[in-house]
C-alpha cells in the first residue's frame, strides 16, 4: 500500500533495480540510487494481479486500462492531505445518539384536526 498515492491502481517495476514499487517516491525512499528513466514500463494491475507492458511514446486513451481486466489505472492521484479535526464523532454525520430535550407544545385542539377526529365525532 502506497503512502504517497492513495488510489494507486498499479505497481511499477523499476528498470534500474528490477524491483516493484507503487510510485517513484516509494523507489526514492527505499533505494540508494536514482530511478532510471525509460519509455517502456512494466506494470502489475492491483485488481487482477497480472503484469503488462506499455510504451509511453505510443500511449493512447485506450492504454489507460488494464488489458486483462479493464481496470482504469490512469487516475488523478489522491495524495494524503493534512487536516485539523476535533477528536470524537461529528454530530452532523451521525445524530442517532442525540435526544431532543425540548419541551413539546401540544397542538391546539380543533374540529378541523383530522388526527383525533374519530374520538370527537363518535
Amino acid at each position: 500500500m502506497c503512502k504517497h498515492v492513495l488510489n494507486a491502481q498499479v505497481a511499477i517495476r523499476a528498470p534500474c533495480c528490477r524491483k516493484w514499487f507503487d510510485c517513484a517516491e516509494c523507489h526514492h525512499e527505499n533505494a540508494d540510487h536514482d530511478l532510471m528513466q525509460t519509455f517502456e514500463m512494466t506494470f502489475v494491475c492491483k485488481k487482477c494481479k497480472k503484469a503488462f507492458r506499455k510504451d509511453s511514446r505510443e500511449f493512447e486513451d485506450a492504454d489507460e486500462y488494464c488489458p486483462h481486466c479493464d481496470n482504469h489505472f490512469v487516475l488523478e492521484a489522491k495524495t494524503p492531505q493534512a487536516q485539523l479535526q476535533v477528536e470524537g464523532e461529528d454530530i452532523r454525520k451521525d445524530a442517532r445518539m442525540i435526544k431532543d430535550e425540548r419541551a413539546r407544545i401540544e397542538e391546539e385542539r380543533s374540529i378541523f384536526n383530522v388526527k383525533d377526529a374519530s374520538d370527537r365525532l363518535g
